[in-house]
């Protein structure tokens, strides 16, 4: 039963829990970013990035961004992250 709003833009089921993770990493970086109000310089150089890609992540630009990248950004802004998984049911 899918109900990610990825589904219903027709990407396949492997897409959309690619998507869903990348999506939720974003989130939660773009948040604990703007809970700290900091500016682009500072999260330049929290994150170690150039300027050009602070802006590409405050605008939404997560195309450019890997899974891998947003583990290693959240973890320079100090979040510790974890994996869950869970077996889908097969029906």
């Amino acid at each position: 039963k899918a109900t990610s709003v990825f589904y219903y833009l027709g990407f396949s089921e492997e897409d959309v829990a690619f998507l869903e993770v990348k999506s939720a990493l974003y989130s939660e970086l773009v948040s604990l970013l703007k809970k700290k109000k900091l500016k682009q310089k500072d999260i330049q150089l929290l994150l170690d990035i150039p300027q050009s890609r602070v802006s590409e992540l405050l605008n939404g630009k997560i195309s450019s961004l890997s899974i891998e990248k947003l583990l290693i950004y959240l973890n320079r802004a100090g979040v510790k992250t974890s994996v869950k998984l869970s077996a889908k049911k097969v029906s």
